[in-house]
C-alpha cells in the first residue's frame, strides 16, 4: 500500500540505491510512474506491505517500508531488488554496486568508486568536511539524520 512518505514512522526501514550517473528529468519521471505501480502492489507473503518511496537528486531511489504493520521478508526483498534490476537494464546504470561513493561538490552530486575516493582523500582533492551519502542508513531517522553528512561523520572517515 503507497502511502505518503513523510507519513510512515521514523523506525520504517529503508534501502537506498544510488546511481551511477544522474538520471535525466524524464527519466526519474517515469522511474517514479513505474516506482508507484510497484510499491502500490509491494506486498510479503501475500499481506500488502505499508510503503513508500523518494527520489532525491535524479540520482538516488530511497524504498521505505513501515515493519510496524508488516514485515518486509526475504520474498519481499528479493522482489524489490529485482525491480532495481529491472530499472538497471532499462536505463543502462548501476544501482546496486555498493562499492562506490556519491557525494557534494558544491550543488554537484558527484559519483565515484571507492578506490578513485580513496586517491582522491590521499591526494587531498576531497576533505573529511565534504557532504557525502551514507548509505548504510537503516531507517527513515537515520536517514533524517545521518544521510547527507560530512565525512568525518560517516564511514568515510577512515579514508582521512
Amino acid at each position: 500500500m503507497l502511502i505518503p512518505f513523510e507519513n510512515l514512522p521514523e523506525e520504517s526501514k529503508i534501502w537506498i540505491y544510488q546511481s551511477n550517473r544522474k538520471f535525466s528529468d524524464d527519466e526519474f519521471a517515469a522511474i517514479e510512474k513505474d516506482l508507484k505501480l510497484f510499491v502500490a502492489q509491494w506486498a510479503a507473503h501475500g499481506t500488502s506491505l505499508e510503503a513508500s518511496y523518494l527520489l532525491k537528486y535524479n540520482r538516488f531511489i530511497i524504498l521505505a517500508v513501515n515493519q510496524e504493520v508488516q514485515m518486509a521478508t526475504g520474498c519481499s526483498i528479493d522482489s524489490s531488488v529485482q525491480f532495481i534490476q529491472t530499472l538497471e537494464k532499462k536505463y543502462d546504470v548501476d544501482l546496486l554496486d555498493k562499492m562506490n561513493v556519491t557525494f557534494k561538490l558544491g550543488e554537484h552530486v558527484a559519483h565515484k568508486t571507492l578506490i578513485d575516493f580513496k586517491k582522491m582523500a590521499k591526494d587531498k582533492a576531497v576533505t573529511e568536511n565534504i557532504i557525502v551519502f551514507n548509505n548504510l542508513v537503516n531507517s527513515i531517522e537515520e536517514f533524517n539524520e545521518s544521510w547527507e553528512v560530512p565525512a568525518m561523520d560517516s564511514w568515510h572517515s577512515r579514508f582521512f
